[in-house]
């Protein structure tokens, strides 16, 4: 979710063209009237009717499938105000939450309030008034209420849309459509350098020291990030023979995608996916794989000639990756620390060449957000990580379920790895939110007691009588 900046000098050392953004995508950029194809249109009504009328747990097909296959570019202009097709569905949502009978925290939050659910929220709301007292201004409050919307609104609506284990399933197997209709279309453009997406406002097909990069719908490394941290969130559905086919078709899309792509941070995201499989065996260890890990960056840090996250300029896989760009990035976030902290910092693109491209999801946390939101938004993974490592002692022996919940865990992991590559687009978002909240319902169908905040009338009594293993055994199960 990029906000744009504004730069107030340029040092004589570096030229405008190297410091300053480009004009598109700076505060009042964008289209200056409605850019909506007609099929997008028409689609669009659909979808909305669809997420308005349809059960519950039948309303995050639509909506995923709108978000993944719509391109971001086509927009509805009302008095100067953006509103793109996925914040009108985000509305749609909200509207469809707002119109649930019962109780807020319980029926529009399954499982009531979680931790996780606290640390989004909470996330949110800090970017959105840090960035609004570092401008100080009308217009950038406009565009930072546009992106709250994305981001609180539209956790909150896949949070109401998973509301069970069926629904999470379900959200899976969107996911998997997605990536296998992505991926054929990534392919086609890889042969035909053509990008069907385009006729619909998409981005042209682009090519880098003479290689391809598909674009789809979502952009290249956007597109093949995504996709390399789904792999082990299908493979969550291999014990169900009757999901096979899904799992076969969302791993072959998603690989397609992170091929296509032609993108080290793809691939990354990919290689993070089969490192947190891969650590499955070694599953009751992961405390000492943990610390271990930290001895190593540390041990590394002491012999190294640079700092321990210079390894990141390293980072080459496709033989034309910016990796020292990326490495700069952290650097000087690092070195200038006492400039961002308490409110973030404007001109940040004076720190040298292209720093004003923050593809590092968390540096710009820091940047936009200062050191509050930066904890914040790291305090999100942390305690998906925690519920996680929880629910999967609680299920200890039941390996179909330690499965599924060893899964999520690899695919959040991917999803850390591949922030240092990029930062997150509003679609992409919208990917991650609908892991984090299959991640909290089937914490709370594990372990009922250590996901949720607020304890519902219901649970009470097996809680007090049973403790957590009878609540949970009360629970349904996600098999």
């Amino acid at each position: 979710m990029r906000t744009p900046r504004m730069t107030s000098g340029t040092p004589r050392a570096l030229s405008q063209s190297q410091t300053m953004e480009p004009e598109h995508i700076r505060f009042g950029g964008g289209a200056t009237e409605t850019m909506l194809n007609p099929l997008v249109a028409v689609g669009m009504a659909i979808v909305i009717a669809l997420i308005l009328i349809s059960r519950r747990n039948k309303g995050i097909t639509p909506f995923l499938l709108a978000c993944f296959s719509i391109p971001v570019g086509q927009v509805i202009v009302l008095g100067g105000l953006h509103f793109t097709v996925l914040r009108v569905l985000i509305m749609a949502g909200l509207v469809r939450r707002a119109t649930l009978g019962g109780s807020s925290s319980v029926g529009r939050f399954p499982g009531g309030f979680s931790r996780l659910d606290l640390w989004v929220v909470l996330w949110t709301i800090s970017a959105l008034v840090v960035l609004s007292l570092q401008w100080m201004n009308s217009q950038a409050l406009t565009h930072n209420l546009g992106d709250f919307l994305d981001a609180f609104g539209g956790y909150l609506v896949i949070r109401f849309f998973i509301p069970d284990g069926e629904a999470v399933r379900r959200a899976i197997w969107t996911l998997a459509i997605v990536c296998f209709i992505q991926g054929a279309f990534m392919l086609n453009e890889l042969v035909t350098h053509v990008n069907v997406f385009s006729y619909l406002g998409g981005a042209a097909f682009t090519m880098r020291d003479g290689k391809v990069r598909s674009q789809g719908v979502m952009g290249c490394i956007y597109a093949g990030a995504l996709a390399g941290a789904l792999v082990p969130v299908f493979l969550s559905l291999w014990n169900e023979k009757k999901y096979r086919p899904v799992v076969y078709a969302g791993v072959a899309g998603a690989l397609a995608m992170v091929g296509t792509s032609n993108s080290s941070t793809s691939l990354l995201a990919l290689a993070g996916s089969v490192l947190g499989l891969g650590l499955w065996p070694l599953r009751r260890q992961m405390q000492l794989v943990r610390r271990g890990f930290a001895l190593t960056l540390v041990a590394l840090h002491l012999v190294m000639h640079g700092p321990v996250w210079s390894l990141i300029a390293r980072v080459d896989l496709t033989g034309s990756s910016s990796g020292y760009h990326r490495y700069y990035l952290v650097d000087n976030c690092i070195r200038h620390f006492s400039d961002w902290w308490l409110l973030g910092y404007k001109d940040y693109n004076l720190w040298g060449w292209d720093m004003w491209d923050l593809c590092n999801q968390f540096v710009e946390v820091a940047l936009t957000g200062g050191l509050l939101t930066l904890i914040l938004y790291i305090a999100i993974f942390k305690r998906g990580f925690s519920v996680l490592g929880t629910a999967r002692k609680q299920v200890e022996g039941e390996c179909a379920r330690e499965w599924f919940l060893w899964c999520l865990a690899s695919a959040l992991f991917s999803v850390v790895v591949s922030y240092f590559g990029i930062n997150c687009t509003q679609v992409m978002m919208m990917g991650i939110f609908t892991v984090l909240a299959c991640i909290s319902v089937a914490v709370y169908e594990a372990c009922p007691a250590t996901a949720s905040l607020v304890e519902t009338a219901a649970e009470a009594p097996l809680v007090n009588a049973g403790g957590p293993a009878a609540a949970r055994a009360s629970a349904p199960a996600i098999r």
